[in-house]
């Protein structure tokens, strides 16, 4: 069975509290590799049959109407894993 994975992220001009605080975290841990942290969202959607292009489509509007906030968030990748 099919699934669809949809990454949504917050916009890149909007402060990321909580990546800022994993961010923190490392660094007090004395991770120092990464320049900053950025938390999002993943959705997992299984799919009864084949995944075709009307599929896809019909995700696609899920994910802007329902799965993200379009004020805040961006759809960063809409996957299929088999």
């Amino acid at each position: 069975m099919p699934t669809i994975v949809v990454d949504v992220m917050p916009k890149a001009e909007l402060l990321d509290p909580q990546g800022k605080a994993v961010a923190g975290a490392l660094s007090r841990l004395g991770v120092d590799t990464f320049a900053s942290v950025r938390i999002g969202k993943r959705f997992e959607l299984q799919v009864e049959g084949e995944v075709d292009d009307a599929t896809l489509a019909q995700v696609r509007q899920i994910a802007d109407d329902i799965l993200s906030n379009a004020v805040i968030e961006d759809v960063v990748g809409i996957e299929v894993v088999e």
